[in-house]
């Protein structure tokens, strides 16, 4: 394809960039689109696997049947048969009718299999006969039904290692593999990126009245900088937001402005922030996630620390005084001790209740003197006012 075709395309789909890589993956798309081959389109999440398909689609003989986009990791596995290959009234529970699947309301155009690497092994059985031979059985019935159907299917994770970790089977992915298409990370097409940032935040915009954001070469150079883990669609969030929240209402003096480094910095996320304890509400099996767990973990780690400086405190209190004993703890009976062996275990045990009853007492005395404000009773203990707060609680329960 010349220049001026290739632009056309783009324009026709909506793709932005010049990138080779991407220019590449377009001429293969309409290279491939005139034949029957099966076309596997491999790339990252969010970079645009599903223009191929379309593409492929229009510019090939099928371009009047119809076209079908199915997301294979979206249907429950119980039912995903039943999807694909259509099923008879009764075959399961819930099947109050027949019902056609995509192969045979595809039949004589193009079905687009999105995550591709999500079908169970039983589905992909299936899936290979219908690569093969154009055959397929919906679930309840035996009769063998025929279907002409291009297939494109697409996905996000390394099929080849689902292959070798037995995922994924070798015979279907060798199947589907006829011609591949790669299509490239944002990060991989530097100089594209303000170019689709500046489209993005031009149509946003201009469907609500608002100024276009340009930016800064500084600022372009941050927008670079960052690697774009969620590609196209994250970038477009981004935009979309900073126009939002930066830019004002369009006017007849000024529809555009300029962002600088410093403003446009607090959108741009910071992935070391991802390492820092966030709170964050339990999921949904009631377990704790990563998140939970890091905030926990600095809690106890504050905790130690405050038990420490007043375990540290009460010793220095007693050597003042002249007490050598932790007063017994209520209930004790002496001759309950445990026998020599375990008296290294006993006296830790022993120490750990003297000291959180006398680090008690000494919290009630210091708000005593302090006619009850906590700030300055934990001031004189030198401890955080969260602490005394958690003994008030305690002796309230």
């Amino acid at each position: 394809m010349d220049t001026q075709e290739l632009q056309k395309l783009k324009n026709k789909f909506d793709i932005i960039g010049n990138d080779a890589a991407l220019n590449l993956a377009l001429e293969t798309a309409v290279a491939v689109a005139p034949t029957d081959l099966t076309v596997l389109v491999s790339g990252e999440s969010g970079v645009g696997k599903e223009n191929i398909p379309k593409i492929i689609h229009q510019f090939s003989r099928r371009k009047t049947g119809k076209f079908l986009a199915v997301n294979c990791g979206a249907i429950p596995e119980g039912t995903i048969n039943a999807e694909l290959f259509g099923h008879e009234k009764g075959s399961f529970t819930g099947a109050i009718g027949e019902r056609k699947g995509y192969f045979e309301e595809a039949d004589g155009g193009t079905l687009f299999l999105d995550e591709i690497g999500e079908l169970p092994k039983e589905t992909q059985a299936m899936l290979l006969r219908v690569l093969q031979s154009g055959e397929f059985i919906k679930v309840g019935s035996s009769k063998v039904e025929k279907t002409d159907v291009r297939i494109v299917a697409a996905t996000n994770v390394n099929l080849y290692t689902a292959v070798q970790q037995g995922r994924f089977r070798e015979d279907l992915y060798y199947r589907l593999n006829a011609a591949r298409i790669v299509m490239p990370s944002l990060r991989d097409r530097k100089d594209d990126i303000y170019l689709l940032f500046r489209k993005f935040t031009s149509d946003f915009a201009t469907r609500y009245g608002l100024r276009t954001i340009s930016l800064s070469i500084d600022a372009i150079s941050l927008l670079k900088a960052y690697r774009w883990p969620g590609n196209i669609r994250q970038l477009k969030n981004v935009a979309e937001t900073v126009t939002a929240l930066e830019s004002g209402p369009a006017t007849t003096e000024s529809d555009r402005m300029e962002l600088g480094a410093a403003a446009f910095s607090r959108y741009i996320p910071d992935e070391k922030d991802t390492l820092l304890p966030q709170i964050s509400s339990p999921s949904a099996s009631g377990s704790m996630n990563e998140e939970d767990k890091r905030v926990l973990v600095k809690a106890l780690l504050d905790l130690k620390g405050e038990v420490d400086a007043l375990s540290q405190r009460v010793k220095e209190l007693e050597s003042g005084t002249g007490v050598k004993q932790l007063p017994a703890q209520p209930g004790y009976d002496a001759s309950q001790r445990p026998s020599r062996e375990d008296d290294a275990e006993w006296q830790e045990q022993s120490e750990d209740l003297s000291i959180r009853k006398t680090t008690g007492d000494l919290i009630e005395r210091a708000l005593e003197k302090h006619g009850g404000n906590v700030k300055a009773a934990a001031a004189e203990l030198g401890i955080s006012e969260r602490t005394v707060y958690r003994k008030i609680a305690s002796k309230k329960k």
